[in-house]
């Protein structure tokens, strides 16, 4: 459809939205029991302005773009022109489940395609929200929601799409990618992995604390771009737990109480999650209610690479401590391990940024902070090896969900002779000379 189709559908997505953050909320606590403050901040109001950023610039990003044609063709005009895949999959986790269910969408109207959404199970409440939401601004023809679990999954991907954009674990990850092979269709995947966080002698201990505290209980751990693990120097690692548990008692309280703290979205997540803690190595928490789902915030210390919790992605309010003395050597065991899909350094010393940032692989990150990088339209969030393939947001998604067909568009009013035969000497010496 024409830009202006696209821009309305924007429009109308976004109002719907806005008519019905109560419900939205409302369906997010029922799910993962977050409050209405915090559905707002990291879902509704994230795809707000996702939404609000695209109907700004997608006639930008759509138009053709002009690049210099080569002198042997000319004369010419060369241009890139962005163009829809047509119908897409979309399908989507359980713990954002709003947010990231939307944004894709976002992304993928604005580029002129029709979608597919599919929902994550674990979170039925907000997958009824988002089907009542969808089917009361689209057509059925132009978006579709499809609810259900595994059964339904596995029939979507038998299915031709002409693109897939999928966010979750690893071994569905895999499992959609082989399955889009077999009608040879591009895909997206976010993924995920065990993030480290590095917090390195010269970082501002009790501020890292309160950041690094805040991104790894959010949303109870269950944040993809979790600091999955704290690398910290053994010069501040004393000062940095003492900090973290300050933190985590000025931020949640007695957190098993607190309304404003979530939960584990199922009793199969939370009994995963209690098995990593090891209650020899507990420095804070520990404690957990099975009725609520709920999982206090839990740090241990004196952690190593052969402890349970250091085999897989905690997704979990639970706080793994390691203690480094030589940052090279934590840069050789990140590079040693799987891509992570977010890493985060705190320090003051440029030199050590410019080693981490420069020298690890990972799909994005920040200094000094953890979690926002996400954020905004302006920059794409995605993964790299492991922990995904792809970007999104603002002009990433726009291009994510975009074919870009080459176009030249040639002049009658002359035609260059070289490139015919008979071959003569002449034009032979004229190829040679423009294309060197």
């Amino acid at each position: 459809m024409d830009v202006k189709f696209r821009l309305d559908a924007l429009k109308k997505l976004k109002k719907a939205i806005e008519d019905n953050t109560d419900k939205i909320n409302e369906a997010i606590k029922a799910d993962l029991g977050k409050s209405a403050f915090e559905s707002y901040m990291c879902e509704s109001g994230l795809t707000l302005s996702e939404i609000s950023y695209m109907i700004k610039h997608t006639r930008c990003f759509a138009k053709d773009k002009r690049v210099l044609s080569p002198i042997a063709q000319f004369p010419s005009k060369s241009y890139v022109k962005s163009s829809p895949y047509g119908v897409c999959l979309v399908m989507s986790p359980w713990n954002y489940p709003f947010m990231l269910t939307m944004e894709p969408l976002c992304d993928a109207l604005a580029a002129g395609n029709c979608v597919t959404l599919k929902p994550s199970a674990y979170s039925p409440n907000t997958s009824k929200v988002i089907k009542e939401l969808i089917q009361s601004t689209f057509n059925e023809e132009y978006v579709a929601v499809i609810e259900g679990g595994r059964e339904e999954n596995a029939h979507l991907l038998e299915e031709k799409f002409d693109y897939i954009f999928f966010t979750g674990g690893k071994t569905v990850g895999k499992l959609v990618m082989e399955k889009a092979s077999c009608h040879l269709t591009p895909v997206t995947l976010e993924l995920g992995g065990k993030s480290p966080c590095i917090v390195d002698k010269s970082a501002d201990v009790k501020l890292s604390a309160r950041r690094i505290v805040w991104g790894k209980f959010l949303n109870c751990g269950q944040t993809c771009v979790a600091p999955d693990y704290v690398y910290c120097h053994k010069d501040v690692k004393s000062e940095f737990i003492k900090a973290v548990k300050s933190e985590i008692e000025k931020q949640y309280g007695k957190a098993l109480l607190n309304e404003d703290y979530g939960k584990i979205i199922n009793e199969k997540h939370l009994g995963r999650i209690l098995s990593l803690i090891d209650s020899t190595k507990l420095v804070h928490g520990g404690q957990y209610d099975r009725e609520k789902l709920k999982i206090e915030p839990t740090v241990m210390d004196n952690v190593t690479w052969k402890d349970k919790v250091m085999g897989e992605e905690i997704f979990g309010p639970v706080m793994p401590i390691l203690e480094f003395e030589d940052i090279e050597k934590v840069i050789e065991v990140i590079n040693d391990n799987p891509k992570p899909l977010a890493l985060y350094v705190f320090a003051r010393s440029r030199k050590v940024i410019k080693s981490v940032t420069e020298r690890c692989s990972f799909g994005g990150g920040c200094v000094n902070d953890v979690v926002i990088h996400l954020a905004t339209s302006r920059m794409g969030f995605g993964g790299v090896g492991e922990s995904g393939m792809g970007a999104y947001h603002g002009k990433y998604g726009f291009d994510t969900f975009s074919h870009k067909k080459s176009m030249v568009n040639k002049r009658l009013w002359l035609d260059l002779p070289m490139r015919y035969q008979p071959f003569k000497k002449i034009n032979e010496l004229l190829i040679h000379m423009f294309l060197r």
